[in-house]
């Protein structure tokens, strides 16, 4: 009886030993298999950053480095518009032969260095229109040339002088009829007649390098018509007393540009001048010049030029002009 009792024990300890190694084989496994899928975290283990330590080296004068700085910035365009049209004599809308060309040159100078600044721009244009059977015209007809040397005050302001010069290439007519219904022309204008110097001091307030006004506190301005027999037949003369040349004024003005392409391959140029002589401060003359050009391409756009004109020396209403051109630029910068 007593063996029996003993080799039944021996039995269940063999069986309890096998299941519990069973168990632990398998809970091995498990862990091994769960190692398996498990991957190292990042940067688990830590990473000394390295420390620099930056040395001056010193360049002795044969190994020396030449720079240059440019602190110039220039821009020159050159442009050419040709309109024309033609029709047969049967063309029966009607419609007369055409032929107008025109031409432009500007050029624009930059120099900035650390608080002061200088600044340059010519304008020439001018352009002809030929009708059939008509008289030729002008349809534009400038010399603007304006110099600015300008001390920086602020971030946004400067102290500022100007001068400016203005006139024109050509004669400048009225046409009408005689009797006989043959056209003629009048002469109005010319170069020098009238020419226009204005030096100006003040203050300019330039945000960005798009836009600027200038407030010129004190302005003085000079007309000149150097041919003194135009009064005959433009009685305002400019301003200027028939027999004389010259004339001088003293007056405030403000002066504003904008100029920035506003979306891609469209510009906005834009020039407003205010100038109010102190002697007659009711009367101010203003003028608003207004350029929208879109490129086509590097070499061909298309612009239209509007300007909006007050001045009682030559007309007792407002003046406007608008043309639309389509035609080459070529443009330098650099």
């Amino acid at each position: 009886m007593l063996k029996s009792i003993l080799a039944l024990v021996f039995i269940l300890v063999g069986f309890a030993s096998i299941s519990v190694a069973q168990k632990t084989a398998s809970g091995v496994d498990t862990l091994l298999l769960k190692g398996l899928k498990q991957y190292p975290r990042k940067n688990t283990l830590p990473v000394r950053r390295p420390v620099l330590f930056p040395e001056v080296v010193s360049l002795n004068a044969a190994s020396s480095i030449d720079v240059k700085v440019n602190y110039w910035r220039n821009l020159t365009v050159f442009g050419l518009n040709i309109n024309q049209a033609s029709f047969s004599d049967n063309w029966s809308a009607g419609g007369v032969n055409s032929l107008a060309l025109g031409g432009q040159f500007s050029y624009k100078t930059d120099y900035t260095k650390q608080d002061k600044n200088y600044v340059s721009e010519v304008i020439m244009q001018y352009g002809k229109l030929q009708n059939k059977g008509q008289l030729s015209r002008k349809t534009v007809d400038r010399i603007f040339w304006d110099n600015k040397v300008a001390l920086k005050l602020s971030n946004s302001w400067f102290f500022f002088g100007s001068v400016n010069f203005e006139s024109q290439f050509d004669f400048g007519y009225n046409f009408s009829k005689d009797a006989q219904g043959n056209e003629k022309r009048t002469p109005l204008s010319k170069f020098m007649a009238p020419g226009y110097l204005t030096e100006s001091f003040g203050f300019e307030y330039k945000p960005d390098k798009h836009f600027f006004v200038r407030i010129g506190t004190g302005t003085a301005r000079q007309t000149f018509v150097l041919d003194k027999s135009l009064y005959l037949t433009n009685p305002k003369n400019f301003g200027v007393k028939p027999g004389k040349g010259f004339r001088n004024e003293l007056a405030f003005q403000v002066v504003s540009s904008f100029d920035k392409e506003i979306a891609e391959n469209l510009t906005l140029k834009t020039r407003y001048a205010l100038f109010a002589n102190y002697e007659k401060l009711a009367n101010i003359d203003s003028r608003l010049d207004l350029t929208l050009t879109a490129n086509v391409n590097r070499l061909i756009n298309v612009s239209i030029t509007g300007i909006i004109l007050y001045d009682d020396d030559t007309s007792n209403k407002m003046q406007s002009s608008q043309t639309m051109a389509f035609g080459l630029a070529y443009r330098l910068a650099n």
